[in-house]
């Protein structure tokens, strides 16, 4: 058996087993935080990044499931589409937001907290519980085609990547304080 990732308790997934898994999260990510309704229009934009491409899939996946409607901004939106818009779904990962958290309790806007919620007024973040790296499989595994990013990490993103490779789901238990919180 060729195993595809691991989690820190040992477990391992073949590549079948990995994308039923991450398919399953994404949807237990809707359901849990109630982000989709049916009948909803939902806009997203997909950068052409690994988190874009991996998020037009997700919405696909659950759009032919469901009666929802998808929009890719700004292409294929019109203003009229744009209003009508019930969501706005954005690509935040655990990643992305367990650093804008940190970022925001240094700076002291603790205002700006609420923006990092998996639900904020119009936008969903159907990838909220996943890494980066969770992420970036998903693509390739899925072939899906996307853009390489470039690291540019700022200090902060590098000391919570360091926690993160010394102390497995540190990322993931920032987001539960996070959740706590709000």
């Amino acid at each position: 058996m060729k195993y595809v990732y691991e989690f820190t308790n040992q477990r391992k997934l073949t590549k079948a087993e990995f994308l039923k898994w991450f398919q399953k999260k994404a949807l237990y990510t809707i359901r849990k935080f109630k982000m989709i309704k049916l009948g909803d229009i939902i806009v997203y934009e997909n950068k052409g990044d690994f988190r874009g491409v991996v998020l037009e899939d997700i919405l696909k996946m659950f759009s032919e499931k469901t009666d929802v409607e998808l929009v890719r901004f700004p292409s294929s939106i019109t203003p009229t589409a744009l209003h009508k818009a019930k969501k706005i779904a954005d690509a935040s990962t655990t990643d992305t937001i367990s650093e804008k958290f940190i970022l925001e309790l240094i700076k002291g806007n603790t205002k700006n907290l609420e923006n990092l919620a998996p639900v904020h007024k119009k936008i969903i973040k159907p990838l909220y519980l996943f890494l980066d790296k969770e992420v970036l499989l998903y693509a390739k595994l899925k072939n899906l085609k996307f853009k390489e990013e470039k690291n540019k990490k700022d200090k902060i993103s590098k000391i919570i990547n360091n926690l993160e490779f010394k102390h497995p789901e540190i990322k993931s238990a920032i987001i539960k304080s996070f959740m706590k919180l709000h």
